[in-house]
């Protein structure tokens, strides 16, 4: 059992609470039960597993599972796992995995492209979402929140590893490959040209967010075929971009679901 928060294990894992240490390793933390099970459904590797007795001894069907999954597993005191997780009440297990290649998304129908987004909760927000409602593929601009981010992963409530991610150093660039009419480019801006009910979303879509308070850039605005707005009450400037992020996939869905179908 490890017992002491200076053990090189601990102190390497807890390096990994920053940004700048989970690049350097290409490594990131997995906290709490739900997350290491999505891992394991996913057939996503793990490369060390620590958790306390009283952990093991409540999830003992699951423990054996992760026992000849991941190469090394440590039993540790509630100091240490205290210690090891980012969260206030960590419920006995932390994980440590590698970072997945940067594998661009292979969407053909739905897609998600946000830019500069800064709160991690959001974009963990926008991931559930985006596969509750069938996205294919997310691109991420580089200035924005590290898709690895510990608040992040929670956010997104397991649904992390089922969503392609790309961090893309110049979204215009990347942009470009899609090219009209094959696919159509939705920008949600607050003074779009027509609201996202009357958008066909049968066809082939991206669909563009931008930064919790600027929005999208006048750059990546001038490459939408569409310029998207939601309806809102009187007095009402803005949505959270999830919410936004939400209601236009859903939309898709809906259409996809429905529409098709008469």
């Amino acid at each position: 059992m490890l017992t002491s928060t200076q053990n090189p294990l601990v102190k390497s894992i807890r390096k990994l609470h920053q940004g700048k240490y989970r690049r350097l390793h290409q490594q990131f933390l997995l906290e709490g039960t739900h997350l290491v099970q999505a891992a394991l459904q996913a057939g996503y590797p793990l490369e060390v597993v620590c958790y306390t007795v009283s952990w093991a001894e409540r999830y003992a069907d699951f423990f054996p599972q992760l026992q000849q999954t991941a190469p090394r597993t440590e039993v540790v005191t509630e100091e240490v796992l205290q210690a090891l997780a980012t969260t206030v009440h960590p419920d006995g297990v932390v994980a440590v995995a590698p970072q997945r290649p940067p594998t661009p998304p292979t969407t053909t129908t739905l897609g998600l492209m946000v830019e500069t987004l800064q709160d991690p909760g959001n974009l963990g927000t926008i991931i559930r979402t985006g596969v509750a409602a069938g996205v294919e593929g997310l691109w991420l601009s580089q200035d924005s929140v590290a898709p690895d981010h510990p608040k992040v992963l929670r956010a997104s409530a397991g649904q992390w590893f089922r969503l392609p991610t790309m961090v893309c150093h110049d979204l215009e660039q990347t942009l470009s490959q899609w090219q009209p009419p094959n696919i159509q480019i939705v920008a949600a801006c607050a003074d779009g040209d027509v609201d996202y009910w009357t958008i066909d979303f049968l066809k082939p879509t991206l669909i563009l967010l931008g930064n919790e308070g600027a929005g999208l850039s006048q750059a990546l605005v001038n490459k939408a075929t569409v310029r998207a707005y939601i309806p809102m009450a009187e007095g009402v400037e803005s949505l959270n971009v999830g919410v936004s992020a939400a209601l236009l996939a859903f939309e898709a869905r809906r259409q996809r679901t429905f529409l098709s179908l008469v």
